[in-house]
């Protein structure tokens, strides 16, 4: 998808109004503008991997992997690229067409460690499959170095609404996760950049995450809707369980509000009902991670995601699809 796009902009009024209608208009509505946009019935596979787990100085709340939260999750080194790139032909032979590939990192620094993570990418786009990263804040030009790997997508999260961030962490702040972003965008990037719902936020917290998503220019290529997975030893381990029907009002708000975008069902899918992810695809879902673990958080199976997919009659997406659409026009 080029980075280059002539988008609406959002009043937050205008965000406000969609999130508040009926449901079932709201997935209804969703639904049209995904098959507007989209192919019906076909699912983005993709595959994450913890390439270095724990130690993080940042304190997210909901963190298993920051240094200030007792989670009892052992630190780990940098995987070597030879065993990261045998996970990535895993995944690919699994059905996997995009491998993302996540450090415990504040952000990057340049070194060893960073030109490791960039022959990972240039791996892994040598297989043939999408190559997606997160790693921290980043400067423009790690950035364009990673551009230059291969990398397709830089994941990096807002999390939540601009007001309610500093009640998740309080070692960074807003303004350095969109100048990121920014950077991302200079480099020629696609941005995954979404949220996690069930931190503790109000239903005005989820419309300015959404309002902020929508009017980042270039649109995010990926929007994922995470849902909490309460971790022990974590601030938020006790939080209560967001009404799954409020998951589907932001997927489907989402869809509208970002039509090319790829909107990812995230953390947290394994909890939630075959019957309810049937209702996120028909508004407007239409990628997964596939695999039994997301960075330190437990995933379906991909026998219960393809047995899901083949129940509905949804099929794998291809790789790079919209280059190749682009292409073709």
């Amino acid at each position: 998808m080029s980075n280059i796009q002539e988008i609406k902009s959002y009043t937050l009024e205008e965000v406000t109004a969609l999130y508040n209608r009926p449901l079932l208009d709201l997935v209804y509505e969703a639904a049209g503008v995904h098959r507007e946009n989209h192919t019906a019935n076909e699912m983005q596979m993709c595959t994450l991997l913890s390439i270095k787990t724990g130690g993080c100085t940042e304190d997210c709340g909901y963190c298993s992997q920051s240094l200030s939260n007792d989670a009892g999750l052992e630190k780990e080194v940098l995987l070597k690229t030879a065993d990261v790139l045998e996970q990535a032909r895993k995944a690919k032979e699994s059905g996997s067409t995009r491998f993302c590939m996540g450090a415990a990192w504040p952000k990057v620094l340049d070194g060893r460690a960073f030109d490791r993570v960039c022959d990972m990418v240039q791996g892994v786009s040598d297989m043939g499959m999408e190559a997606c990263v997160t790693l921290g804040m980043l400067t423009e030009p790690q950035a364009v170095k990673l551009k230059a790997a291969g990398l397709t997508a830089y994941n990096h999260n807002l999390d939540t609404s601009r007001e309610f961030y500093d009640k998740v962490v309080t070692t960074r702040n807003y303004d350095d996760r969109l100048d990121t972003l920014k950077n991302v965008a200079k480099a020629g990037i696609n941005a995954c950049c979404g949220g996690i719902l069930g931190l503790g936020e109000s239903d005005e917290d989820r419309v300015s995450l959404l309002y902020t998503l929508a009017n980042l220019n270039p649109q995010p290529e990926s929007v994922p809707i995470n849902m909490l997975v309460p971790v022990e030893g974590t601030p938020m381990a006790k939080n209560k369980m967001l009404d799954i029907f409020e998951w589907i009002r932001c997927i489907a708000v989402a869809r509208i509000l970002i039509p090319k975008a790829m909107v990812r069902l995230s953390a947290g899918r394994l909890t939630i009902s075959k019957e309810a992810q049937a209702m996120a695809f028909m508004a407007g879902a239409n990628a997964i991670f596939t695999g039994e673990k997301l960075l330190t958080t437990p995933n379906p199976e991909k026998d219960a995601d393809y047995e899901l997919l083949g129940e509905l009659g949804i099929k794998p997406r291809a790789p790079f699809k919209d280059e190749e659409q682009e292409e073709a026009a």
